[in-house]
């Protein structure tokens, strides 16, 4: 996960680790591996929101920040 990931690529990587997951085949230390994952994922993917969230700010004319 070195690349940087658009936040579509976040969520499509968080669904394929719940699938994973959700395989009765996987074993239990795989599942710790993928919870692993996917925490850095969700992680990766509440930054992605926050920089979205910020970008919708926007000074009003006393310097005020207010939203979009």
């Amino acid at each position: 996960m070195g690349e940087e990931l658009t936040l579509e690529e976040c969520f499509s990587g968080l669904e394929e680790i719940i699938e994973k997951m959700q395989d009765t085949e996987v074993s239990l230390e795989n599942s710790f591996v993928l919870y692993e994952q996917g925490m850095k994922m969700l992680k990766n993917c509440n930054q992605k929101i926050d920089a979205v969230e910020k970008k919708m700010l926007k000074m009003n004319e006393q310097g005020e920040l207010e939203e979009f």
